[in-house]
């Protein structure tokens, strides 16, 4: 007979292979833990749902401690965890309930992150002082959450000689995946490496794999590949256990210094009280208007489009080219932020039509008339590059 239970509790996912690498995880855990009953539950899309968890533990023990299987504190272990944790303490007066905290920013998890990444990354330290690590979150829309996703990032990558690690979500909030993509393209590296920071495989991760492909497409001079998620391993096995340490101690319980929900937070101050959110709105109103300097006499530019006018550009047909990117910028209602400038020689004769874009820093070659419309649409006003018209510089 055990007299203490130990729930690992799950989001729950509609993708079965998720929720069974979940019940695997646990299934490993359980067995390797025989002095304590473990089950497992889910907050929603999977069964069984945490409240009838937490019955049927209780039924069979003297004292139930709950381990979050979550990456970050949102809304599911800030609210649902311990309004079920209320519900229970109430049906069962005579068991003793506790709770850990969720798996949080760790130093184990941002070593195992980095071990999945390894196999993608380059081994040559010049080669990976010209690689990029893009570490993905699922997003959020508890800002407590997306920064620990921030930080988890900045740990993963922190001394790894990489050229750069940028943090990306593919939901809820941004930047999302292909807005960082885009961003790292600009950047020029050799390789990009994108890291799924999800515990379990499921729909993200076909999801995630489709856009990694369609980046690979676009930027075929850039190397991407796509690393494998958390899953289950000795160091996330050595979590668990320090968190269900944590939790039969009554230690470490969830931080709330953060929440969204007790403390306002800028551009959340509505979530704790409106009265504090309309005095924020006061108040920076009469600082900015007291503060601002006087008006400019002009409107900076979004966007300078330069048009090479050298007579080898020009035989190419770059002035017809001039005139339909002025023409679509002014279709587009756009001629006072974007202005398309004819220039001189731009160093690249023989390869024109040559057209340069600032302050994106972008150049491309050999550019056609017919092209004007994809310049504007997707690079000046979707702010995508047009991959087959990048200039060699930028590869």
């Amino acid at each position: 007979m055990h007299d203490t239970g130990l729930l690992l509790i799950g989001h729950g996912s509609r993708d079965a292979a998720s929720n069974a690498e979940l019940e695997a995880l646990v299934a490993d855990y359980r067995a390797a833990r025989p002095d304590v009953l473990v089950r497992h539950g889910y907050i929603e899309l999977a069964t069984p749902y945490l409240d009838d968890a937490l019955a049927a533990l209780a039924a069979e023990v003297a004292r139930v401690a709950v381990v979050p299987l979550f990456l970050y504190a949102a809304g599911h272990v800030k609210n649902d965890i311990p309004l079920a944790l209320e519900r229970a303490r109430a049906a069962f007066p005579g068991v003793r309930f506790s709770a850990a905290r969720h798996l949080g920013v760790h130093p184990a998890l941002a070593e195992l992150a980095f071990e999945r990444a390894r196999a993608a990354l380059p081994d040559d330290p010049a080669a990976r002082a010209r690689t990029a690590l893009v570490v993905v979150g699922r997003g959020s829309s508890d800002p407590d959450a997306n920064g620990d996703h921030c930080k988890m990032a900045r740990l993963i990558g922190e001394g790894r000689g990489l050229s750069l690690v940028e943090p990306t979500f593919i939901g809820v909030t941004r930047p999302s995946v292909e807005e960082t993509l885009e961003r790292v393209a600009r950047q020029r590296p050799e390789r990009v490496v994108v890291l799924p920071y999800f515990l379990f495989a499921g729909r993200l991760m076909t999801k995630l794999a489709g856009q990694v492909e369609r980046f690979a497409a676009t930027y075929p001079w850039i190397r991407a590949a796509l690393a494998p998620h958390l899953g289950r391993s000795g160091a996330l096995y050595g979590l668990l256990d320090e968190r269900a340490r944590q939790a039969l101690a009554g230690e470490a319980p969830l931080p709330c210094d953060t929440c969204m929900y007790r403390t306002a937070l800028p551009g959340l101050a509505r979530e704790v009280g409106g009265l504090k959110a309309m005095l924020y709105s006061v108040r920076h109103t009469l600082t900015h208007t007291q503060a601002s300097n006087h008006p400019h006499a002009h409107r900076s530019l979004r966007k300078h489009v330069l048009v090479c006018g050298n007579a080898d550009c020009v035989d190419r047909g770059s002035l017809a080219l001039l005139e339909a990117l002025r023409r679509r910028v002014k279709q587009a209602g756009q001629q006072r932020e974007i202005r398309v400038t004819r220039t001189s020689c731009m160093g690249r004769c023989g390869e024109g039509p040559t057209v340069a874009v600032y302050p994106d820093g972008v150049w491309y070659r050999g550019v056609r008339e017919e092209d004007a419309r994809d310049v504007v649409e997707e690079h000046l006003l979707g702010d995508r590059l047009v991959a087959r018209l990048v200039d060699d510089i930028m590869q």
